[in-house]
């Protein structure tokens, strides 16, 4: 009983370190810009400014930012869950020569730090006239080697017999990929796209460096822009950054539901 209390107080002490950013950022969010910098620090603000929500989301076109991070999110998430699909089937179920050393290979450019290529990624978009577009902000990110490499370790914890079943009936093997396997991967799915979604809708240095001005700028570049000569307003930048966690908030709550009962119909498969 009493390491069941202590368990659950330590664990609660954690809890509250985590959360007390978020709190911060909240706290900050509905107080002047004066009381943000007034020292001594106080954990609540003396008036609590709700307004300033609507003040963030009218004082710079915050409706534009909102939705062209959206696009780019969505965008992303799924091109990266169809190609991680179709390249985890093949490195989990295909046969042909080599495969074994191209997966090594494929997974060794994770060892590759991201920041190394952005100016290559650059050039090339560059190159083919994508700069300031969504398709330049797009497409060198949508094909990850992570989400290769779960889809595929996923796939192979499918039972074979399941896929020999489905080739029996005729049915062909993208036949397979779709209606056999992936229902059967909406776990592994699931948290492929809310990683995918989220990375991408933080995402700062890359919208930064191929977008240019304000009118397809995202929401993480577009927060810049309550920096001025004239000072940094705070309050806006923490009620802007916490209006920015509402989407990722939700779609954690509808995809932990979506895992949560695919885990319950692959555990009455056998949990296999």
């Amino acid at each position: 009983m009493a390491l069941d209390i202590l368990n659950h107080g330590a664990l609660t002490v954690v809890a509250l370190a985590f959360l007390f950013p978020f709190f911060w950022m909240v706290s900050n969010a509905v107080r002047s810009n004066a009381e943000v910098l007034a020292i001594p620090v106080r954990i609540l603000p003396n008036v609590f400014e709700w307004d300033n929500f609507a003040k963030a989301w009218t004082q710079l076109p915050f409706g534009r930012f909102f939705l062209n991070s959206m696009i780019v999110s969505v965008s992303v998430t799924i091109i990266t869950v169809i190609v991680s699909c179709l390249s985890g089937y093949a490195f989990a179920r295909l046969k042909f020569p080599g495969r074994d050393a191209l997966l090594m290979a494929y997974l060794g450019t994770l060892m590759v730090p991201a920041i190394m290529l952005i100016i290559p990624l650059f050039l090339i978009v560059n190159s083919l006239g994508m700069v300031n577009t969504f398709q330049g902000v797009i497409l060198p990110v949508s094909f990850s080697t992570f989400g290769a490499f779960l889809m595929r370790q996923f796939f192979m914890s499918i039972p074979k017999e399941l896929e020999e079943a489905a080739r029996i009936d005729g049915a062909s093997r993208l036949r397979i990929l779709v209606s056999v396997i992936v229902p059967l991967s909406m776990p592994a799915i699931g948290l492929l796209s809310l990683f995918t979604f989220i990375g991408q809708w933080n995402n700062f240095l890359w919208p930064l460096i191929v977008l240019t001005g304000s009118e397809n700028a995202t929401l993480p570049v577009g927060l810049t822009m309550f920096q001025t000569q004239q000072g940094t307003q705070w309050n806006f930048i923490m009620a802007g950054a916490a209006l920015s966690m509402l989407p990722g908030i939700v779609l954690a709550i509808l995809l932990q539901k979506l895992i949560y009962n695919s885990i319950a119909l692959n555990a009455g498969m056998g949990g296999r």
